[in-house]
């Protein structure tokens, strides 16, 4: 029946996947690189009738309501600390903003009673047989395993193994960005604070919940550079080189880049597979359809996870019918999600001065501000079926003939962002 499913990765596609797994009366596993839960990241946000509906089944809408962080209001700065103009908190926030980390914990709680952990450890070698796949680990002994499902990130593993060479899926957009804490010196409040160079963008803000502590978030534009993911060091000296010689308080936040020791950098790309699946392999998350910021890669996560548990339940055992109709109900509604990870950079850290002050001229009109804010809900949307635990499809509402809705192109928000990103 393929009910042995082990999962590689646990930040939120894994631990969403495995929890609805169990549900469904799988045993599943998850193998993930780090010693444990990875702590720290930036805040997720959840929104739209789609999003909000996976986790109210879940049972985590309480918790994540209790947990949200308000959203965050950005204000843009000149060299000399003068605003140019303020966004509120709702702007990026979302229905649901959460920090990374309290997702994960959720997520990894609620999955436990039907779940096995591998921390520390991490898949070596795959090869598919007849009845299953035989996994090789870095540290444990080798194992089998019914299906083997790749949530591990854009830079997927099991992708590597399976499907070939991260070049070969993974596209540049064209930055990079980086993240790390460090003193609240500023005495920053509640929201960030940013200021930007041409191609650039230097933002601070204060910790959601230590208010001694802050949060740096830099982006920058850059062909592909070629340096070691796992040398903090060496990404150090990329940062400074970019953001060298400027002003306002980036020579302070720098300084406290060199003695960071939780430094996130990497590039903005997106994830682009022709097939979600191969034979008793299937990707899940950025793995499959990845974008780095801006695609709401995190919502995306927990409703694939959804609906590829709740397809395997409904094979049967039939992992090709399940993966096939997955991937048919959702490719569609995820290129729509990361479509917006395109735009990110280039709405953040416009390449030119004229287009940094048309972006800011454009959203400090506050009936074009308050336009987009009504309007950035109608975000893509698709359908949820209903998988019972008995694997029966339930009946819903609004499906066209091949199972999708699709909302109309129609988010103001993704529009404005979009000939603004033209314009840098």
């Amino acid at each position: 029946m393929n009910r042995n499913v082990l999962i590689s990765g646990a930040s939120v596609a894994g631990p969403a996947l495995a929890y609805w797994l169990g549900r469904h009366g799988f045993r599943p596993t998850v193998v993930e690189l780090a010693p444990a839960l990875r702590r720290g990241g930036h805040a997720v946000d959840f929104r739209g009738a789609t999003h909000l509906t996976v986790l109210e089944r879940m049972g985590l809408l309480p918790e994540l309501r209790r947990l949200r962080t308000g959203g965050s209001p950005m204000r843009f700065v000149d060299e000399r600390g003068r605003t140019l103009l303020r966004l509120p908190a709702e702007f990026a926030g979302g229905e649901i903003e959460v920090l990374r980390e309290d997702l994960a914990r959720l997520l990894h709680e609620h999955s436990l009673p039907h779940t096995e952990y591998l921390f520390g450890d991490s898949i070596t070698g795959l090869t598919e047989t007849p009845t299953g796949v035989r996994v090789d680990f870095e540290r444990a002994a080798s194992r089998d395993f019914d299906l083997v499902i790749g949530a591990d990130g854009l830079h997927s593993n099991v992708r590597r193994l399976v499907f070939g060479p991260e070049e070969n899926h993974v596209s540049h957009l064209g930055y990079y960005a980086a993240t790390w804490q460090l003193a609240n010196d500023l005495g920053l409040g509640k929201g960030s604070v940013a200021y930007n160079a041409p191609g650039r963008l230097a933002s601070v803000g204060a910790d959601h919940r230590d208010p001694t502590r802050a949060g740096a978030f830099f982006v920058f534009a850059s062909h592909r550079l070629a340096y070691d993911r796992h040398d903090p060091e060496q990404q150090k000296r990329l940062i400074e080189d970019a953001f060298s010689g400027l002003g306002w308080e980036v020579p302070r936040l720098l300084a406290s880049l060199r003695e960071a020791p939780d430094l996130y950098f990497d590039s903005i790309s997106r994830a682009d597979v022709d097939t979600w699946s191969r034979g008793r392999v299937c990707l899940v998350g950025d793995a499959a359809c990845g974008a780095t910021i801006g695609g709401m890669g995190t919502g995306t996560a927990v409703v694939a996870a959804y609906v590829l548990a709740g397809e395997l339940a409904r094979a049967r055992g039939d992992h090709r019918a399940a993966f096939t109709r997955y991937e048919n109900r959702l490719r569609k509604y995820a290129k729509g999600c990361q479509a917006g990870g395109g735009r990110t950079g280039k709405f953040l850290a416009p390449a030119t001065a004229t287009a940094i002050r048309l972006r800011n001229a454009a959203l400090s009109r506050p009936l074009l501000l308050n336009t987009m804010l009504k309007l950035g809900e109608r975000v893509s949307t698709v359908a949820l079926p209903d998988y019972p635990a008995d694997g029966r499809l339930g009946v819903t509402t609004g499906f066209g003939p091949d199972g999708l809705h699709q909302a109309e192109p129609g988010d103001l928000r993704a529009l404005v962002e979009g000939n603004l990103a033209d314009l840098a």
